[in-house]
């Protein structure tokens, strides 16, 4: 799962990002309105935690901008201000939470898996795709009611599959999803193979059957 911090206190947003990612989160940050516009524009985030004071402007024009294009990603405002109408704001222009600070790092990241999992999977705590069953709140995968060891990287490609099955996705989607903004450093996409092919062994020496296609030219699949 990837998530966006718009947040302009260095030390903040660097914690914040530490803890998501020992919470297996992929993490960029934008230090201004304008920074974030741009990663908005380019890329599809879970996520995104919003401040509103930002050095260049309102925080609220990513928000009305997500708005006209009509994006999906959850929106945490966190803002030191503690105004009524500040929240009451960025909640009609489609943001989902509203975080005033200081705030626990623990509360942040439960409220960001709790938007993750009511914008894609319903509000549901564990998915199940035919013998295929993943704990949202434990990390963990089963096939056919056994533990399968999987990778951080694995377990993200899989729940990103299952949060996209019946639609083709990408390798540069998946590239994206699995790390971020880093993915426009990588010349090729064996590091994808490299996960598709250890994820499609796993599965398969658990006893589950291969859903994921692939789809010459385009990228994969997952379907029954």
């Amino acid at each position: 799962m990837k998530v966006l911090i718009v947040e302009d206190e260095k030390e903040l947003s660097n914690s914040i990002v530490q803890y998501l990612r020992q919470e297996s989160y992929v993490c960029e940050v934008a230090y201004t309105v304008r920074e974030a516009l741009e990663k908005v524009a380019l890329f599809d985030y879970d996520c995104i935690l919003l401040d509103i004071s930002l050095p260049d402007g309102n925080g609220l024009k990513i928000l009305e901008s997500l708005k006209q294009e009509s994006k999906l990603e959850g929106v945490i405002i966190i803002s030191a201000k503690n105004s009524v109408d500040d929240r009451i704001k960025g909640l009609n222009l489609g943001a989902d939470d509203y975080l005033t600070k200081p705030f626990h790092l623990s509360e942040l990241g439960a409220r960001v898996s709790a938007i993750i999992r009511r914008k894609r999977f319903d509000g549901k705590n564990q998915l199940m795709f035919e013998e295929i069953s993943i704990d949202l709140l434990g990390k963990n995968t089963q096939v056919h009611g056994k533990p399968v060891e999987l990778t951080r990287k694995e377990y993200d490609l899989l729940l990103f599959l299952l949060s996209n099955k019946k639609r083709v996705v990408s390798k540069n989607a998946i590239a994206e999803h699995l790390s971020g903004d880093e993915a426009e450093i990588f010349d090729n996409f064996d590091f994808i193979y490299a996960h598709m092919k250890n994820l499609k062994k796993k599965l398969h020496d658990a006893g589950c059957h291969d859903y994921i296609k692939t789809v010459y030219g385009l990228g994969y699949k997952l379907e029954a």
